[in-house]
């Protein structure tokens, strides 16, 4: 592995400013190495970060996907980390036009990491050099503690989906939620809880400390509470008493076991700490990645087919960039391939956009004949697009912009499966092609962790207590076992899960309509406890 040679990086600068002039914004600075496709599978597993972990596990992934390799060649184009500076890695046989299509993808990718606000506690941070630094922690301890240190990584990773991302992103970490500022109190609690007001005075004082910030940016906060204190000059007394009492709040269950596990607490246990944050950390870092899979890889897909097809430097090879862009973008007829979804996506949103069509006036109009000839001539599309970037994911993307219109236009449907006891082979059929289905489909499949919460009313006997909020889809019972035993370990203790399974109601009066085998077998929601004690499992219906 080795940086890119002078003139590639002139390429590279020249893609650069190109993509300035067109309105994605990032750091100039960004580092891009040579690697072989062989080094690009190793990275893979490993998340993109060489660095990251380095255990068993990831050599197990390394070789896989190797053999892997042998059996199916392929040719993966680029990676890209979100660090600063940016990383990117290419492949070495890579042409000089192909480059300049890849480096457009990896600009984008890089605007996408530096704007959306979902990674904005990524945005200062080397997540590269910490990795490396991580790294180093971890041999250290593993030279010293041995196996160990694996087995509190495995119980560790076992609940790292649960981390608090969205706690984390709006109170930026723990000291802010130790010590909440005099306008998030006057917001969250004094507004509503101490003298609660009317939702329209709410929203007004929320535009009036709008207004303050766009006319005196950093002393906003002055400007604005020096009017608040003169209709309530108690506040600031309130607000101290609410230090007071306001003590550093746990966001997930890995920072609740560091702080409160009486296990963790004893001298000679306290390094597994370390080992915990890693995890946590990691997982928090690649929270947004995984909730923006769609729109980061539209995103990056929308825009380097703008700019490589405006470059004159790729003129002669269309061709090619046509063949590839087809193998990238092309919509499968099963599944969904998040690069073609999403980038059709941004070019949908464009063109409502230019039209004036995601505004009330269009909204109001009933007739569909009128609807398809509408055309305000806005030119907002790339200002929306821009817009669009900052502030969605990928839920409040597919929930917003999916619709009939964009279902039709694409050809898009829903596909079901059934037996055809005949042929005695499973049959692929489309199911629906209305756009709430195809929406709840792509919903359906994104990554929603299960909330998990401490219960302290419950916790008794040096027992720790969860409860599972239940939405609508139960726990994967196979996992429940092996991930309260590290739980367990890590607290020291017993442990109590308390959560909803879908269970077979043999009391309910059977329907007439009803096979007897499935009379009375409707299946109902029904509250379940897991104790997990001595390294035992037990299971108890509540």
């Amino acid at each position: 592995m080795e940086l890119i040679d002078q003139r590639t990086k002139a390429i590279m600068e020249g893609c650069k400013e190109r993509a300035w002039e067109a309105g994605l914004r990032f750091a100039p600075e960004t580092l891009e190495y040579i690697v072989t496709n062989r080094d690009l599978l190793e990275l893979t597993p490993k998340h993109m970060i060489p660095t990251l972990y380095d255990y068993w596990v990831h050599d197990v992934e390394v070789h896989r996907e190797k053999g892997r390799y042998e059996l199916y060649p392929n040719n993966p184009y680029e990676t890209v980390i979100n660090t600063r500076p940016a990383i990117s890695f290419y492949n070495d046989n890579n042409p000089d036009w192909l480059n300049v299509m890849i480096f457009y993808h990896v600009l984008a990718h890089i605007d996408f990491f530096q704007n959306n606000l979902h990674f904005q506690n990524t945005w200062g941070e080397d997540f590269a050099g910490k990795a490396l630094s991580d790294k180093r922690a971890v041999a250290m301890l593993r030279s010293e503690k041995g196996r160990w240190v694996d087995y509190v990584i495995e119980f560790s990773r076992g609940i790292d989906n649960l981390v608090g991302y969205y706690k984390e992103l709006g109170g930026n970490g723990a000291e802010d939620r130790s010590k909440p500022t005099r306008l998030d109190f006057y917001f969250d609690h004094f507004l509503q809880e101490v003298q609660p007001v009317p939702v329209h005075e709410y929203l007004r004082e929320i535009e009036r400390y709008n207004a303050c910030l766009r006319q005196h940016g950093e002393l906003a906060d002055s400007f604005f509470f020096a009017e608040v204190l003169t209709r309530h000059p108690e506040l600031d007394s309130l607000y101290e008493k609410h230090l007071q009492h306001h003590g550093a709040q746990p966001a997930d269950l890995l920072d609740y076991l560091q702080r409160h596990s009486p296990f963790l607490q004893r001298e000679e246990n306290r390094w597994m700490k370390t080992v915990m944050e890693i995890v946590r950390t990691t997982s928090l870092f690649f929270q947004p990645q995984i909730r923006t899979k769609i729109m980061n890889e539209g995103w990056a897909s929308y825009w380097h087919e703008k700019l490589f097809l405006a470059d004159e430097r790729i003129s002669g090879h269309e061709v090619g960039f046509a063949r590839i862009h087809a193998l990238v973008t092309s919509m499968p007829k099963v599944g969904v391939n998040p690069y073609a979804l999403g980038m059709r996506l941004f070019h949908y949103v464009e063109e409502l956009a230019d039209k004036g069509k995601l505004s009330l006036e269009y909204e109001q109009i009933a007739s569909a004949h009128e609807r398809q000839r509408y055309d305000a001539r806005t030119g907002r599309g790339r200002e929306t697009l821009l817009d669009v970037r900052r502030h969605y994911n990928d839920f409040l993307f597919l929930n917003k912009f999916i619709d009939q219109d964009f279902v039709d236009r694409h050809k898009l449907f829903v596909v079901g499966r059934r037996l055809n006891p005949r042929k005695g082979v499973w049959e692929l059929f489309v199911q629906s092609r209305r756009a709430e289905d195809y929406k709840k489909m792509l919903l359906d499949s994104l990554y929603h962790p299960p909330v998990v919460e401490v219960d302290e009313s419950l916790m008794d006997d040096g027992c720790l207590y969860l409860r599972h909020r239940f939405e609508g889809k139960p726990l994967v019972r196979e996992f429940i076992g092996n991930t309260m035993l590290g739980i367990s370990f890590l607290w020291g203790g017993p442990v109590k899960l308390e959560t909803t399974e879908w269970i077979q109601d043999r009391s309910g009066s059977p329907s007439p309509y009803a096979m007897p085998s499935e009379q009375g077998r409707e299946p109902v929601p029904r509250r379940v406890l897991y104790t997990m004690e001595d390294r035992r499992l037990s299971r108890t219906l509540l």
